[in-house]
């Protein structure tokens, strides 16, 4: 259920994952490297800003990736939104294991992802950056868009592993430490920011998917 933060003047963010892309329909992990969209997911994009057109949205944002540009701007086609990138916003810099097939990695590497896994927020791929980096500059990226844009509604296209990072962060910390439930796959979420305060309003709150 959505919930309206202007009634308490926060900054209401709409946080969602780029369209379907050529690396996500073979599996490979994209990490910071770029891989254009589908057709599938041109067309997704193009249907998702008439979706999101209801939000009453006044900025839009995006990583500074290709395939979460192109989704942006795809959407706003409809929207019409001022529209910028922040680089905080690019998904984990995934190392050396960037361009591997996830479900191959995880028996070719084995022995290292098992270690890299036990890590939790601190999992760093060869190379790479951690959980906690990702979550980082999230958060400080989301402060900043919070007192620039104080009592906006923001739309924010990121990545999977950020969406994940700050998400569960924020639900982990408001739940007291309760496991949350899982992020769907395309769905919106929201969170709220008021002075240097973030707080998860809902998961899954808005179904993207056909």
């Amino acid at each position: 259920m959505l919930d309206d933060g202007a009634n308490h003047g926060a900054t209401v963010f709409y946080l969602m994952r780029h369209a379907p892309t050529v690396w996500n329909a073979a599996g490979r992990i994209q990490g910071q490297t770029d891989s254009p969209l589908t057709p599938i997911g041109q067309a997704w994009a193009a249907r998702w800003g008439i979706q999101l057109a209801s939000l009453q949205l006044t900025r839009l944002l995006s990583s500074d990736i290709g395939r979460a540009v192109a989704t942006a701007r795809r959407m706003n086609a409809v929207l019409k939104l001022p529209m910028s990138a922040d680089a905080r916003l690019r998904e984990q810099d995934w190392g050396q294991w960037t361009g591997r097939v996830h479900r191959l990695l995880k028996t070719e590497a084995a022995q290292a992802y098992a270690h890299q896994q036990a890590m939790g927020w601190h999992f760093r791929p060869p190379g790479g950056e951690s959980h906690l980096d990702t979550l980082e500059r999230a958060l400080a990226a989301l402060r900043d868009m919070t007192a620039t844009y104080p009592g906006e509604r923001l739309l924010v296209v990121s990545h999977e592993g950020v969406l994940k990072c700050l998400i569960y962060h924020l639900a982990i910390r408001d739940g007291c430490g309760h496991l949350p439930d899982r992020l769907a796959p395309y769905h919106v979420h929201q969170v709220h920011g008021l002075a240097t305060q973030l707080t998860l309003a809902g998961m899954n709150v808005m179904n993207l998917n056909p």
